[in-house]
């Protein structure tokens, strides 16, 4: 481990990207900063170099994505009618959880950090992932949570007066992480097209909704906007340096409803 830390996040707005190209760019990150682990393990502790941190923000073309755990019969449709009828694309890969989908109008982020910077503590790390993005929604007058033994992002994750709970998914979230070192992250529904999950058990969850922020509160949000919601969360959550991109400033968060 080096003993020098560095909290300083490099943020990269991607824009509109192929899922191939943003996955290789996570892997060519990933291994940069693994690759800078290991040398520093050779190296005397005043020789040793910090390791850098990034935060991706993108969009994605149509595509499912399966994780390690997931099961391929989730996705409802086979792959050729995907292409053929709906211009999507498929790809199993390398991070926790089940089947979801990324498309047009969802806000992707890519967190790759050396957690070594800031805790070693994945269950930590996961849930101020999701914290970022609940107090996200706040800003914006939803009242998002946790669901015990599921990952993401809910509304109406509890009971309503009558005790009927009708829980709607509005962010999932999946990551992998080696020598501490993080990648995927979360996609949050933002002006979603959410038709596209009628093809998929999203999550692998057969009896809860998808929703996205244009459906709850009935107008489109800029997604930049809300990514700028969730880097100035994240910050504060992690302690974090931002560099790289517009940023909010330390006032209080404009809230629209």
């Amino acid at each position: 481990m080096n003993s020098r830390v560095n909290k300083q996040v490099e943020v990269r707005a991607l824009g509109l990207m192929d899922y191939q190209t943003a996955w290789d760019e996570q892997e060519r990150l990933f291994a940069t900063i693994v690759n800078q682990k290991l040398l520093n393990r050779t190296c005397p502790t005043d020789e040793q170099q910090v390791t850098p941190n990034y935060l991706l923000f993108c969009e994605h073309p149509p595509v499912y994505t399966l994780g390690t755990s997931g099961h391929a019969e989730n996705l409802l449709i086979d792959e050729a009618r995907l292409a053929s009828e709906f211009g999507a694309t498929f790809f199993k890969i390398r991070r926790g959880g089940d089947i979801t989908f990324h498309g047009p109008g969802q806000l992707v982020g890519y967190p790759i950090l050396d957690l070594d910077n800031f805790f070693t503590d994945i269950h930590r790390y996961m849930r101020l992932l999701e914290e970022s993005i609940i107090l996200t929604l706040a800003d914006y007058g939803l009242d998002a949570g946790r669901i015990e033994g599921l990952t993401g992002v809910w509304l109406d994750y509890g009971t309503d007066a009558t005790g009927i709970q009708r829980p709607r998914k509005i962010c999932a979230m999946g990551v992998k992480a080696s020598r501490w070192v993080t990648m995927h992250g979360f996609a949050l529904n933002v002006n979603t097209d959410l038709h596209y999950f009628d093809h998929i058990v999203p999550c692998g969850i057969t009896d809860k909704a998808v929703t996205s922020l244009a459906a709850e509160l009935g107008h489109e949000i800029p997604l930049n906007e809300v990514a700028n919601h969730v880097q100035y969360h994240l910050a504060a959550l992690f302690e974090m340096e931002l560099v790289g991109a517009k940023l909010l400033t330390d006032v209080p968060v404009e809230t629209r409803n």
